[in-house]
């Protein structure tokens, strides 16, 4: 379960060393430059933090990098080697600048042997790539930092980002950067707005030599609550992340996200209402992935829908959920830029029994593919009480394919077109594995349920030599605006593939 503790009470001392945000921020400096180093001390700064009154971050950043445009942003390079590089130790880091949408200002402390030292902001060791930078620009800190694999053997590559609010971003090698996870969700899709907490601070502590890992320690805010975290990041052709967490509430949270995913789907052979376009599809994610507490593995092909849709698939100590990208063939998108079948599969392991709850997915409108229109995250049934403490950990898997996936045959796509006639819509799903090649059962059958509505001319159609079976049939939604579909293949009376759900809306 998640674990609630008693609220302590203890003093903190300012330390110097973190650039004061404001004047009711000194609570910040616990760990400055020079002192030593206890993570607990971290989670300790946030249990007091979440005592006082929250304080919103400064709105400091000069108008010159307020204003960029995201290309003058990226042109800004720093002209400093990454820090810890050449050191032999497997990961270097490089603090980001802020401007653009990354205004929000965060400290960044380095952990070396056990002491703590502060990165200074210096307008010097960047190159902005445009003339008239503002002279006596001060330190303004930074806006997040770049993680970078730095193998002995092999070529340099970035794997994970941290950056804006409490997101994060990484990949595994050969990836481009997609999906992005959060350290904490507040109230999505609220009728009164969402609520974004942010990191104040980050402790690295600087890798051993050859270790291939690096543990962040971040202090989170918000208005309704502050937060510590502590992520291990371990690079490679799977890169994992351990993310620890534990929560102090200011108020009641009753619509609280954990491990949550944003990613981007703007059309496929499921939904082709923005298809105007001379790729066949633009997505980052194709679906949902759920392993529940019972065991069952579920997929959900994800949409753009004409109106914001919210899906809660009710469990109780789940073992698996994650925003997957199951196509990883060039033809699929055809997008010589943004090459969308090298984007990460992200999959999430609760680490411990996270009690009863929801999966959560938000399905939001766009027109635009540079927007994150989906969002994915375990929503704890029992509300969080003010003034108490919540511990969660969980495992992420930033991966071509999940290290647990179906032990059964998986859906390989979900294409939906015009029916007969009226609104019916016309369906076939495919799964595929290995066991569906020339030794089929000969029981072999589909099991389809559709509530609201009706289904007809339901057909299975074999390919062993693709070792695939597609299922098709007839939607007719009568005069609903909703159904919700439940699709399964069957042999001997037992499942023979994961669980297709789908709900179909005008």
């Amino acid at each position: 379960m998640l674990a609630y503790l008693g609220a302590s009470v203890a003093g903190l001392a300012v330390a110097p060393g973190l650039r004061a945000q404001t004047p009711q921020a000194t609570i910040y400096a616990r760990m400055g430059d020079n002192q030593r180093f206890d993570a607990a001390a971290v989670v300790d700064l946030a249990r007091q933090l979440a005592r006082k009154p929250f304080v919103p971050l400064p709105n400091d950043l000069p108008d010159f990098f307020s204003n960029l445009s995201y290309e003058q942003y990226v042109a800004i390079k720093s002209k400093q080697a990454p820090i810890w590089s050449g050191e032999g130790r497997g990961i270097a880091v490089e603090p980001l600048h802020r401007g653009f949408v990354f205004t929000n200002p965060v400290d960044i402390y380095l952990v070396e042997d056990g002491a703590v030292r502060r990165v200074g902001y210096n307008p010097s060791q960047f190159d902005y790539g445009r003339p008239n930078v503002p002279n006596n620009i001060g330190d303004i800190g930074f806006s997040g930092f770049r993680l970078i694999a730095t193998p002995s053997e092999g070529k340099p590559f970035d794997f994970a980002l941290v950056q804006g609010a409490t997101f994060f971003r990484a990949v595994a090698r050969g990836q481009n950067f997609g999906a992005t996870a959060r350290a904490l969700t507040l109230k999505p899709a609220d009728p009164k707005g969402e609520e974004f907490p942010v990191f104040r601070a980050f402790w690295l502590e600087r890798p051993a030599p050859g270790s291939n890992s690096i543990t962040v320690h971040g202090l989170i805010d918000s208005e309704s609550t502050s937060g510590a975290v502590r992520m291990t990041f371990r690079p490679g052709d799977m890169t994992i992340i351990d993310v620890e967490t534990t929560l102090f509430p200011r108020v009641n949270l009753d619509h609280v996200g954990l491990g949550g995913i944003g990613s981007t789907y703007f059309y496929g052979p499921n939904d082709r209402r923005s298809a105007d376009d001379i790729r066949p599809a633009v997505y980052e994610s194709s679906g949902l992935q759920m392993l529940n507490g019972q065991g069952e593995w579920l997929w959900r092909p994800l949409h753009n829908p004409e109106a914001l849709q919210i899906s809660a698939f009710v469990d109780a100590a789940p073992r698996g959920f994650g925003l997957l990208q199951r196509d990883r063939a060039y033809e699929a998108f055809q997008d010589d830029d943004q090459r969308f079948e090298r984007r990460p599969s992200l999959w999430i392991e609760p680490l411990g029994d996270w009690g009863q709850g929801s999966v959560q997915l938000l399905e939001i409108p766009t027109d635009a593919e540079i927007n994150d229109n989906i969002l994915t995250y375990w929503r704890p049934k029992a509300p969080m009480a003010a003034n108490s403490e919540i511990a969660f950990a969980y495992r992420q898997y930033w991966c071509w394919v999940p290290p647990e996936r179906p032990p059964l045959a998986a859906v390989s796509a979900t294409r939906v077109g015009r029916g007969t006639s009226g609104r019916r819509r016309r369906f076939a799903i495919d799964f595929s594995t290995e066991a569906l090649g020339d030794n089929l059962p000969a029981d072999l059958r589909s099991v389809l349920t559709v509530t609201p509505g009706t289904f007809q001319n339901l057909k299975n159609w074999v390919y062993p030599e693709r070792k695939t079976v597609r299922v098709a049939f007839e939607l007719d939604p009568g005069n609903e605006n909703a159904c919700e579909m439940r699709l399964i293949l069957e042999a001997g009376g037992k499942p023979i593939s994961e669980t297709w759900l789908y709900r179909w809306t005008p």
